[in-house]
């Protein structure tokens, strides 16, 4: 979440959910650290709740401007928002019934009713074309290569002396990645705000970790066991859809089924496919030809839970891919209940594993592993593969950035853990960048 101001107006990039500690994580979101009505404009780079998921709020608390996007995230916010919504409603009921109802009740941060309110607003851009935001500010969207919908974003200010540039990045893809149209080339401006995520690392080879996913499922199979996946239902749910679809159409993997057990990544794949335009030109070209795209060729949705809670008994193996990327909730939770004891089965981890999830305990060389308010037998083998991430890592960053480095006046790196902001940091002076910092929450940057 990040304020411009540019002469009598503000406008706002992102207005993400902050994701931690309950209680710390309700204070930061139910408080903004400005007047809401006094926004002019919201400018979304991305539906991943930790950038657009606060919206409701906002307007809850009185912003009554346009939230501008590309057509895909405006699609996409409608699934997403409504699922935060029931998880906000959800946690909060279940919080009132460990406190046996007692006043005052702890109401949502918002509900299906303030989301609905979200939509009025929603302006669609489509990448490339310019906007007028303000009388004095102009976007222009350009592709991130992160989701569908993703978006870099380049505003020109105008003023009596002289125009000036900002580039915000949003979260920036991998290069050579399947399914999206790849990352575009990063506009020069007066001032780069930039992710750093993985600033200080490089990810392991796209094409060895998709050899490791069909080694750990053949394995499997060959024991007679199940494939449990966690992964987040938009962005790594479809990637790994594409891979095992790919895996088998080619026969590198046995033809087993593959339930996709996840009502809101059966919505975004709908989305996916109604925007072809945004998609590889060979993912594109398969769509227009009728092949399967995130669905069919042996991988099959689950709705409805009756179904979901029969998956882990069915006789036989197949590979299920259920949220949430940590194992700290969702449907995964009840796949691992009926098979974390069995010895056959396999649970795959395709995502960042947060300290304190499910997810990380899983991967730590203890005999149990304690989840819903018990300790379980851990005699499922855990495989790690984190070669699957849709960040930029420190190598794609430099040819990303690298030719900027006398078109740039500063740099600012956000959204990455301090130590790889700094490294990054560090990497880009080396390379030429002469302003670069990592700002903390609350500083102010003149955009000279």
């Amino acid at each position: 979440m990040h304020l411009l101001e540019a002469g009598n107006h503000q406008i706002l990039l992102d207005c993400g959910l902050h994701q931690g500690r309950r209680e710390e994580a309700r204070q930061r979101n139910g408080h903004f650290p400005f007047h809401a009505h006094q926004i002019d404009a919201v400018i979304i780079s991305h539906a991943h709740i930790d950038h657009c998921g606060n919206l409701p709020t906002l307007i809850r608390h009185g912003f009554d401007g346009p939230i501008y996007c590309t057509p895909p995230t405006r699609d996409l916010l409608r699934i997403m928002l409504a699922d935060s919504a029931k998880i906000q409603e959800e946690d909060a009921a279940h919080l009132n019934i460990l406190r046996n109802y007692a006043e005052p009740w702890v109401q949502p941060l918002y509900t299906l009713h303030d989301v609905e309110k979200v939509f009025p607003h929603v302006v669609a851009v489509p990448y490339g074309r310019e906007v007028d935001v303000t009388k004095s500010v102009r976007l222009r969207f350009l592709q991130a290569g992160h989701i569908l919908g993703s978006a870099m974003v380049h505003l020109t200010i105008a003023a009596p002396d002289r125009t000036r540039t900002l580039t915000f990045s949003g979260d920036m893809g991998r290069r050579g990645l399947p399914i999206l149209k790849p990352t575009g080339a990063i506009p020069p401006a007066d001032v780069l705000v930039c992710e750093s995520t993985y600033g200080n690392r490089t990810h392991p080879s796209f094409r060895d970790t998709v050899e490791q996913l069909y080694a750990a499922i053949h394995a499997t199979v060959d024991r007679g066991g199940k494939v449990l996946i966690p992964a987040f239902s938009l962005g790594r749910t479809q990637l790994i859809i594409h891979v095992l679809q790919q895996g088998l159409r080619e026969g590198r993997i046995p033809r087993i089924p593959v339930y996709v057990d996840s009502p809101l990544a059966s919505e975004v794949a709908e989305v996916y496919r109604a925007h072809p335009n945004n998609l590889a030109t060979d993912i594109a070209e398969a769509l227009r030809e009728g092949h399967g795209l995130l669905g069919g060729d042996g991988v099959r949705y689950v709705r409805d839970f009756e179904e979901s809670i029969q998956l882990a008994t069915r006789p036989g193996s197949s590979v299920i891919i259920a949220s949430s990327g940590m194992c700290d909730a969702g449907r995964i939770q009840q796949h691992l209940k009926q098979l974390v004891d069995d010895p056959r089965c396999t649970i795959i981890l395709v995502s960042y594993q947060a300290q304190g999830t499910v997810g990380r305990k899983l991967l730590e060389p203890k005999p149990t592993v304690r989840f819903q308010g018990r300790d379980w037998n851990k005699w499922i083998e855990v495989v790690h593969l984190d070669g699957f991430s849709g960040h930029a890592d420190k190598t794609d960053f430099l040819a990303y950035l690298s030719p900027l480095a006398a078109d740039v006046g500063k740099v600012r790196l956000i959204h990455g853990e301090r130590e790889q902001a700094e490294a990054l940091a560090q990497t880009l002076r080396d390379v030429g960048f002469a302003d670069v910092a990592v700002p903390e929450p609350g500083d102010r940057v003149v955009i000279g």
